[in-house]
């Protein structure tokens, strides 16, 4: 039997490559996009797979990466859309060119990389996992560009999952909440030295304070989510937005201070 493909973009850190780690650990074959070499580089060479470093915001760049899957493996099975940035600022504070880098590194990067990746999803009946964020579901302080960005990347996994339903393809969101990333790891060190804390962990501690589960998440936790959107177990569900954060979202604002 052949093996799965997977694509995932922002391969190389965080949860991209705790996804990549889940999947091949399950048998599939792994192709890492991003744009930094380095660190796709170390996570192919651990699992045995493919990186091909681009922008999956750029058309061209993304095109040639999906023939050159297609060309070396025949098929693609999944898509994970999940690379991003941030957005920060209110939206005063935020110029066009901030306005338009946010939006191009949270958005047209799973747009276009869906775009590209539909002729071969459609010949395999496969299925794409965008990455949002909790922030795709409510509004968090003085990140505009981000939240805007990680909303439209719902409505762009509905719009797919509408068209493309018919053929077959099925497309999913995860919005987890804070996830102990290299990103979260750096506004958690921001943070603590603008609150005056102790260390990044304090920082954590803080931001999950309200969280049900009372932590963060480990990157493994969300790709386990990825894996089973994509997977066949997930067969009937499309156009769906699981969020993994906790249960944060489930806290009413106004009565933790009744806790």
């Amino acid at each position: 039997m052949q093996k799965p493909v997977v694509v995932i973009s922002g391969g190389g850190t965080g949860i991209g490559a705790a996804a990549a780690r889940r999947f091949a650990a399950e048998g599939a074959r792994v192709v890492l996009l991003g744009r930094r070499r380095e660190p796709l580089d170390a996570v192919a060479e651990e699992l045995g797979g493919l990186a091909l470093p681009c922008d999956t915001s750029d058309r061209e760049q993304t095109e040639a990466a999906l023939a050159r899957v297609v060309a070396d493996f025949g098929r693609v099975d999944a898509v994970v859309a999940n690379a991003g940035g941030h957005g920060l600022g209110t939206v005063a504070e935020t110029s066009d060119e901030a306005w338009d880098v946010s939006f191009r590194t949270n958005v047209s990067t799973a747009f276009v990389l869906a775009r590209a990746a539909l002729p071969a999803l459609t010949a395999s009946r496969g299925s794409i996992v965008v990455v949002s964020s909790l922030a795709g579901l409510f509004a968090g302080p003085g990140v505009a560009g981000y939240t805007v960005g990680k909303h439209a990347l719902l409505g762009l996994t509905r719009s797919l999952a509408r068209d493309y339903g018919r053929s077959g393809v099925r497309v999913n969101a995860v919005c987890p909440g804070w996830v102990r990333t290299p990103m979260a790891d750096e506004e958690m060190d921001d943070f603590a030295r603008q609150a005056g804390l102790a260390s990044r962990e304090e920082g954590y501690a803080i931001v999950s304070k309200d969280v049900p589960l009372g932590r963060p998440a480990d990157p493994d936790e969300i790709a386990a989510a990825i894996r089973f959107l994509a997977s066949p177990d997930a067969s009937y569900i499309t156009g769906a937005t699981l969020v993994v954060d906790g249960g944060a979202h489930i806290v009413d604002l106004p009565t933790t201070a009744l806790a």
